[in-house]
């Protein structure tokens, strides 16, 4: 082990790690989780009702200001389209 790479350790700063779950708003419809779930019915899970599929986005932020407001305001500008989709930060 070199020196000074124990340091380089202590240096690092805390981070935040926020959930952004993307889905489709529920009076859109969802051709992706059509197809899903015909495929569940086909595979034998015929108690499959529906399924909706979203995207999951995990993103780090640097300590400091409200990360979940930060991440908000990323969901709103550029992981969602407001238009046909909502999102939960968690």
């Amino acid at each position: 082990m070199r020196s000074g790479s124990k340091d380089r350790w202590r240096t690092l700063r805390p981070v935040a790690k926020i959930v952004v779950d993307v889905m489709l708003k529920p009076e859109i419809r969802d051709p992706q989780g059509e197809a899903i779930a015909g495929a569940c019915h086909r595979l034998g899970f015929t108690d499959v009702r529906s399924v909706r599929q979203g995207k999951r986005f995990e993103v780090e932020f640097d300590d400091g200001q409200d990360p979940a407001s930060r991440a908000a305001e990323l969901a709103a500008e550029l992981l969602a389209n407001p238009v046909i989709e909502e999102f939960v930060i968690s």
